[in-house]
């Protein structure tokens, strides 16, 4: 019998939409100081500039009023901690609508204001439990912008490190990432001999084997939030991370380097 599936942790649905909101301010307030110089710099995003980048995300929250606009789905289709896996397949037409933004919008500080707007106002009033319509299938509301903390946060990161910025993360969005992408490792290597722990937001239980159950874990992998968003994204490798002395994992099955990245 297949292991049964894991189901999302509940997430204060008033705290995700006031750190999504937040973050996303964040990054405004940044766009609007950027130079032309500056959005013309590479990112590690393989060729996109910070111009691309920075489009990405403003469309990634417009995205939300957009389907807010839409008739909602009859039933949902897309679980949270399946998002992931379903998303891998959109690369190309995200990239190519992040392509056109940057080319045909001269004011990205503009279209930051008017996204925020746009969120605000589709916010006020919307149910949690409203259906998405979003490409891989239908989702709740309150569950498509826990995945906004996922992108708002990976590409907050991205932008410091393109830009040697100190954008900060809200402590909210920054924690609801983390604990979505630890559940997602312990859905995709479900298991109890491996604690992966990432203070202050998360500890999951993953990987098949012996399951711990009373003192000392004797498998144990421990890291930083940024560390872990950067291991779950593909952003940094697991040996790199090792070898810089951003993970420690101790036991023979602490190692995670099979199961990762989790979100490309």
């Amino acid at each position: 019998m297949p292991p049964a599936r894991r189901r999302a942790r509940a997430y204060d649905d008033t705290t995700i939409r006031a750190a999504v909101t937040s973050q996303f301010a964040h990054l405004g307030r940044a766009v609007g100081t950027l130079t032309a110089e500056q959005l013309a710099l590479p990112t590690r995003l393989g060729d996109w500039t910070v111009r691309e980048l920075v489009a990405h995300t403003a469309l990634m929250v417009d995205a939300i009023p957009d389907l807010l606009d839409r008739p909602a789905p009859p039933r949902v289709e897309l679980a949270l901690l399946d998002w992931p896996a379903a998303t891998a397949s959109l690369g190309p037409r995200v990239d190519e609508a992040a392509r056109s933004l940057a080319a045909a919008e001269p004011d990205l500080e503009a279209r930051y204001a008017r996204a925020a707007d746009r969120l605000t106002r589709a916010l006020d009033g919307a149910a949690p439990d409203r259906l998405l319509g979003i490409s891989p299938g239908a989702m709740r509301l309150a569950d498509f912008l826990v995945t906004r903390t996922v992108e708002l946060t990976v590409h907050t990161d991205d932008l410091n490190d393109a830009l040697g910025l100190h954008i900060p993360h809200e402590r909210q969005t920054l924690a609801a990432c983390t604990r979505l992408l630890a559940d997602v490792l312990a859905q995709k290597a479900p298991g109890g001999s491996v604690e992966v722990r990432v203070p202050p937001h998360a500890v999951v239980q993953c990987v098949e084997g012996p399951r711990h159950t009373r003192g000392t874990p004797p498998n144990v992998v421990e890291t930083d939030p940024l560390t872990w968003l950067r291991l779950a994204t593909g952003r940094t490798s697991w040996a790199e991370a090792r070898d810089a002395g951003k993970v420690s994992a101790s036991g023979e099955r602490a190692d995670l380097a099979a199961f990762l990245p989790l979100l490309g």
